[in-house]
């Protein structure tokens, strides 16, 4: 696997900021899924068949770690612009506040999925597969209940107070809001034949 993860990262140059070691045990993994999933009666040679699975599991590492040292920075940087002036310290607080309030009042499931898929728990953000296995369904039905979520928080019976600190209460914004929800109601509605 060593070798591999080398020829995959081409040394350490694709691999990024990843750690090699984490870069190896991510090969590892992918090894052992090609283990658990080869079949010899399939005709490939195991190689044939290990080869992508390692190479997909490395470059999801790559991207995972991407995406978290790039939300480490960002938050960072946004600590560091905001610390200096009060004023945008309350702001952010009390839009925290009403975005953690809103986000409290959504039913379930869609409460743990926005919690999950969005970090808002101190975990990082759940993709729709981690999603689907934390409630036991698939990750197309997670992708869906996201979106229906994210629908629940856009309507305006339940945005209203973070649409007004956002100052994005006007008349036209809520058409604008409803006639997304109504949009995709409809898109629902015809692939349900209702």
């Amino acid at each position: 696997v060593t070798g591999t993860v080398s020829q995959v990262g081409l040394g350490q140059q694709c691999l990024g900021d990843v750690p090699f070691a984490e870069a190896l045990q991510a090969g590892r993994i992918g090894l052992w899924r090609a283990i658990l999933g080869y079949d010899p009666q399939q005709g490939w040679a195991f190689s044939t068949y290990a080869w992508p699975a390692i190479m997909r599991h490395i470059w999801q590492a790559v991207k995972s770690h991407a995406r978290h040292e790039a939300r480490v920075r960002i938050e960072s940087q946004c600590t560091d612009a905001l610390s200096t002036d009060p004023v945008i310290l309350v702001e952010v607080a009390t839009l925290r506040r009403t975005l953690d309030d809103l986000v409290q009042r959504l039913p379930e499931p869609f409460h743990e999925v926005i919690v999950a898929r969005y970090g808002l728990d101190g975990n990082l953000p759940a993709s729709y597969r981690q999603l689907g296995a934390r409630l036991g369904l698939s990750h197309e039905r997670a992708r869906q209940l996201h979106t229906e979520a994210l629908v629940w928080l856009r309507h305006p019976a339940h945005c209203q107070a973070l649409r007004s600190l956002l100052q994005r209460h006007t008349l036209a914004d809520y058409e604008a809001a409803d006639a997304v929800a109504q949009r995709w109601l409809q898109k629902r509605a015809g692939r349900h034949g209702r």
